[in-house]
């Protein structure tokens, strides 16, 4: 089982930034997947989630409301998240998580840093 992050990075206040998570190693399509973020002493946070199967639904955190999109692509194995209007506050440590029943995976995380 793999988790892959990618897409963060450096970007200034107001800025967008795409992250990825590409996986492999179990069935995808039925697996809620989740975006969690650490920023440095605080406690892992859950940003967005969207659900498997057919007419998936979404959940986002209050703090990324209206800035943030959660996607998935089954084809490819693949879980988006799309940040806009970002502030300093969202920089964190960002990790993609899979979630089933009595399974959980975690990537490794990607940082994203928002400067002001």
């Amino acid at each position: 089982v793999q988790l892959v992050e990618s897409g963060g990075g450096l970007v200034q206040f107001g800025g967008s930034l795409r992250l990825s998570c590409a996986a492999s190693g179990f069935t995808f399509s039925i697996y809620a997947m989740r975006w969690y973020r650490q920023a440095p002493g605080k406690e892992r946070e859950l940003v967005a989630s969207i659900g498997g199967g057919v007419g998936a639904s979404n959940y986002y955190a209050d703090s990324v409301k209206g800035r943030f999109t959660i996607s998935r692509d089954n084809s490819k194995n693949t879980v988006y998240l799309q940040m806009n209007s970002l502030k300093p506050e969202d920089t964190a440590v960002y990790y993609c998580n899979a979630h089933w029943v009595a399974s959980d995976y975690w990537g490794q995380g990607t940082q994203v840093t928002v400067s002001s």
